[in-house]
């Protein structure tokens, strides 16, 4: 036997059925929305971080310029790759400085001087030796018209849709486009490496361990007291020596929770120069990446 419900009570039940279904879409309306709200909290805090970090980081770029150039000379920091840290607006700073006249420059060095480099990278004296001409012959200009050509061909043979560039090296990433240069190969090299020092061989007293073996005829007696000198002065910046005017400045920032920025940048002093701006920015890099 079949009981029907009451018209009215039927209605409640729709009725009832419907603020059901109201309810549960408010609920996920407003769970969505706090989701939402979240998200973008969180953005922001981590923006707010990543820019507190960012300028803690250019302090410490900031404070190397200062460092470096310290009148008090048993202050002055000495730009061979030590740390330097010191705390900012709460952001834990390691700042690190290379000196560029002890490195290998691209454009200026020698054949002999990056024979020497590739050499201690590991290479064969054949391989050093073919490399090192393939470098010579990326930043100088063809000497006869038609070995521009032959240059080229060599290039397209190996799959490249160029040739070497004739003129100076811009960038030293741009080393990696060099016939037989490997990215391990390169990765190798690039601490080792400038374009800014102008010197045909690297400074020794700031030079770093590869650049160092890189000086033609520097023998293993020689590195062993340039090492022992530069380790007995290491605690005291008035002995070191030709502290230099174009450094590499690394400055990492660390905050509390972990975040972090990371700045690169090639600083040339331009003190005593009157009307003029006492450093000059040479290259400018953000990140993590080389």
């Amino acid at each position: 036997m079949n009981r029907r419900l009451p018209k009215a009570s039927r209605q409640r039940g729709v009725a009832l059925l419907l603020v059901l279904w109201a309810c549960t879409l408010l609920a996920i309306l407003l769970g969505g929305y706090a989701a939402l709200a979240r998200t973008e909290g969180l953005q922001a805090r981590y923006q707010f971080a990543s820019t507190q970090a960012h300028y803690a980081a250019e302090a410490g770029l900031m404070r190397a310029i200062y460092g470096l150039q310290d009148p008090r000379i048993k202050q002055r920091w000495v730009g061979d790759g030590r740390p330097y840290e010191f705390v900012y607006d709460h952001a834990s700073v390691v700042v690190r400085s290379i000196d560029e006249d002890g490195k290998v420059d691209l454009n200026a060095a020698t054949p002999d001087v990056l024979q020497g480099l590739l050499r201690a990278a590991g290479l064969r004296p054949e391989q050093a030796g073919e490399l090192a001409r393939r470098i010579v012959d990326w930043r100088s200009p063809p000497d006869l018209a038609n070995e521009a050509d032959s240059q080229r061909a060599a290039y397209a043979a190996a799959g490249r849709d160029y040739g070497p560039r004739g003129g100076p090296f811009v960038t030293v990433e741009e080393v990696q486009l060099v016939l037989g240069m490997t990215p391990a190969l390169y990765r190798q090299l690039a601490p080792a490496l400038t374009i800014w020092s102008g010197s045909p061989s690297p400074n020794p007293n700031t030079a770093p361990p590869l650049a160092l073996q890189a000086i033609p005829g520097i023998t293993p007696q020689q590195l062993a007291e340039i090492r022992a000198t530069r380790a007995r002065n290491a605690d005291d910046p008035s002995l070191a020596l030709n502290n230099g005017t174009t450094h590499s400045i690394e400055s990492v920032a660390t905050l509390a929770d972990g975040t972090s920025a990371v700045l690169r940048a090639t600083i040339r002093m331009q003190p005593g120069l009157g009307g003029v701006k006492p450093y000059a920015v040479l290259r400018w890099q953000e990140g993590k990446s080389e």
